[in-house]
């Protein structure tokens, strides 16, 4: 078969198959023909709580008639704002049974945040867990809410775990009003259902929208990203496909959250079709997670580099036998090598017979469209496209590829690119792009090389993006939420970097006139941080400046506050190795806010 395109990746593909056969239909109807083919296996396990495919299954129909008997519609949208528990994954695959489309939201998001996401999807409805109740609550005194479905971590527990937990995390949590006809508890939506005799099952094909999720895309500025149920398929049997050693049966540690495209399109939803099990983690801490490790032997674990920074460093770990693992994948923000060494070096002294292998992609293809594959590698390289996807390096703003070795935007072409940017006809159309050969490319805004046998190298974003932990931080969202405070003329965002997270956030602010910056107007901002941005993105320390240097042309000079930012850590460094204390510039106007 002629390529459209150059493929010198496929000189290294080993026995892997560049063209898969995917399934024609919805993710649910395709996780129905696995539960079909092993009905008895454990699909999910949560706490203690164990469901084979054929009760999650019926799960999953419970749920998809009592949503019909909510009201929920065909193309409608629902938001869920859940962690990883299984009130979450049987309501997402239960709204692509009434083909209705998920709108995945993190429960940790600010209320303007939320606001924003409910508005941009014009959601009909949202489940949440009761404990983030308070927030909705608190955006339902200013804006109209969608109806809210509500449920609970106790009524997903084994009987024993259900009272422990009542009596102690659940008793910190206030109650839901019982009388406000906008709020509907879980099992009341169940037994609602229960009591519903038409038909709910919707048919749909797998080209139709299925999910949002969300993304700062190429400019920055936060999308939602519509994504088909060819776009999840596609990624269940391309990523099994590159994971050779994968076996129905097989474990994974699902930490990664279900409102991020690693987390629920690789940790979840390909799992599933496969026939594995997921262990659902509803709250990540690196004591849980290495006491998960030694209790549950996992054959696969999926993470950022700064969950497997935080693992290195675990005691807990200490003894751990990691003969069981199967597949180290890395994702969602870039690894280094020499943390690939370590983590590499930790495996094997554990007992593992595999090393982290890495990946990358963007939320506009779900997430990663590149895998290192088990039978090879390049120190550095990100890995080779996944079957039936095409990646090619252009110049940047432009369209024609550039020779092998150079740098360039990485573009990529294949089954899982989103349909579009929901709202954002002009985004679409600048990020999605046909080129002479015919095929449609997404633009990535990334930096990246392609070697002469297909691997590879990711650089940089081409914009000032911040990755902390995994998350993109877009500095302008940033600033306009810190510009808009009554004291505030002008703010700059840099990212600051940091072993443990990659990048952490630190802010600038030049007050309005006739403003002190005294510790009152820090703690001010402070609590006005915590209010508008969510946890992930908060600054860690704030500093004050007289005046923010500008460009030429009048912007804000941000490249010179990261360079002055770097010379001030070099010599706090210098200073530390020389056993010298050396006063902080600005000691009295930067505030450390957020470890």
């Amino acid at each position: 078969m002629t390529e459209p395109v150059g493929t010198p990746w496929l000189k290294s593909y080993g026995q892997v198959n560049f063209h898969q056969q995917y399934p024609d239909g919805t993710m649910f109807a395709f996780l129905e023909q696995t539960a079909d083919a092993y009905p008895d296996a454990v699909a999910y396990d949560f706490l203690g709580r164990k469901a084979t495919y054929r009760q999650f299954i019926a799960e999953i129909r419970r749920m998809a008639r009592s949503l019909s008997a909510f009201g929920i519609h065909e193309g409608e949208r629902v938001t869920i704002c859940m962690p990883n528990t299984p009130q979450g994954i049987i309501a997402f695959y239960a709204l692509n049974l009434v083909g209705a489309i998920a709108n995945m939201i993190h429960p940790l998001s600010s209320e303007n945040e939320i606001i924003f996401y409910l508005q941009e999807s014009e959601s009909v409805a949202v489940l949440t867990l009761d404990q983030f109740y308070g927030k909705f609550a608190a955006i339902a005194k200013t804006h109209k809410l969608p109806r809210l479905i509500i449920a609970g971590i106790a009524d997903a527990l084994p009987p024993l775990k259900k009272l422990g937990y009542r009596l102690t995390e659940g008793r910190k949590i206030a109650p839901v009003p019982q009388d406000d006809p906008n709020i509907i508890l879980w099992n009341d939506l169940l037994a609602l259902g229960d009591r519903y005799s038409k038909p709910y099952e919707v048919k749909r094909q797998t080209a139709d929208p299925a999910v949002i999720l969300y993304s700062g895309g190429t400019s920055g500025k936060t999308k939602g990203i519509l994504l088909t149920n060819l776009n999840f398929n596609a990624l269940a049997v391309q990523t099994v496909a590159m994971a050779a050693t994968f076996q129905p049966g097989d474990r994974v540690l699902a930490v990664m959250p279900i409102f991020h495209g690693f987390g629920l399109g690789i940790g979840i939803h390909t799992f599933l079709v496969n026939g594995g099990q997921c262990i659902l983690v509803p709250r990540f801490t690196p004591q849980t997670y290495a006491r998960l490790l030694n209790k549950e032997k996992p054959n696969y674990i999926a993470g950022v580099p700064t969950l497997y920074e935080a693992l290195l460093r675990n005691p807990e770990l200490e003894d751990v036998d990691l003969s069981c693992l199967k597949g180290v994948f890395c994702g969602g923000d870039s690894l280094s090598i020499e943390l690939k060494k370590k983590v590499d070096k930790f495996l094997a002294d554990h007992n593992a017979s595999v090393q982290i292998l890495e990946g990358y992609g963007t939320t506009e293809c779900v997430t990663a469209s590149c895998i290192t594959p088990a039978h090879t590698s390049r120190v550095g390289s990100i890995g080779l496209p996944v079957p039936d996807t095409y990646y090619k390096i252009v110049a940047i703003g432009g369209s024609e590829e550039v020779p092998y070795g150079e740098e360039g935007e990485i573009c990529i072409s294949g089954p899982t690119l989103m349909q579009e940017y929901i709202n954002q006809p002009q985004e679409t159309a600048q990020t999605l792009r046909k080129h002479a050969d015919g095929l449609t490319w997404l633009h990535t805004g990334d930096m990246g090389v392609m070697d002469e046998d297909g691997f590879l190298y990711f650089r940089q974003r081409i914009k000032r993006m911040i990755i902390s932990s995994g998350y993109s931080i877009y500095p302008s969202e940033l600033e306009n939420i810190l510009d808009a405070h009554e004291k505030v003329l002008m703010s700059c965002v840099i990212g600051v970097p940091d072993q443990l997270k990659g990048q952490r956030v630190k802010a600038f602010i030049q007050l309005q006139p006739k403003i002190d910056p005294d510790e009152s107007v820090r703690d001010e901002l402070l609590a006005y941080c915590r209010k508008h941005i969510a946890r992930y993105s908060l600054p860690y320390a704030i500093e004050f400046r007289e005046t923010l240097p500008r460009t030429l042309v009048g912007k804000v000079a941000y490249r010179l506050l990261e360079e002055e930012e770097a010379q001030r850590r070099v010599a706090e460094a210098e200073a530390e190795i020389m056993g010298t204390v050396m006063p902080q510039e600005g000691a009295e106007t930067e505030a450390t806010a957020f470890s």
